[in-house]
């Protein structure tokens, strides 16, 4: 009976992740269209196979939002876009509506407990 939770499961899962695909596809090529191939923060161009590093960001973070316009599209390559989406986190922490990933127990050992004694030259 696991088994058959375990196939389903991973048969969801898989299928979810086709459906993105799919939709991320569609509104990638249409931004390709509609865009110059140059990234909005940079301003690399890319090209040939190096085209691939350009991703669609989403202006407002809500990847179901595609206007046919794509006025809430910008091109950005991969760098810039992990530097957006890292820039959204960190904002959204000091405004104290953490993301998960950012929601982790505090450490248990302290780096600089000892620091006086290294500073004094006790060991």
């Amino acid at each position: 009976m696991d088994q058959r939770k375990t196939n389903t499961s991973q048969a969801i899962i898989a299928a979810a992740r086709r459906e993105r695909a799919l939709r991320e596809a569609s509104y990638r090529e249409r931004a390709l269209k509609l865009f110059p191939h140059v990234c909005a923060r940079c301003g690399r161009e890319l090209s040939g196979k190096r085209l691939r590093e350009l991703t669609v960001h989403h202006k407002d973070h809500n990847h179901d939002h595609n206007p046919p316009d794509g006025s809430n599209w910008e091109l950005l390559c991969i760098y810039c876009h992990d530097n957006e989406h890292g820039r959204h986190e960190v904002a959204e922490w000091y405004t104290g509506e953490a993301p998960e990933e950012a929601e982790r127990s505090p450490a248990l050992d302290s780096p600089f407990a000892k620091l006086g004694d290294l500073l004094k030259g006790k060991k």
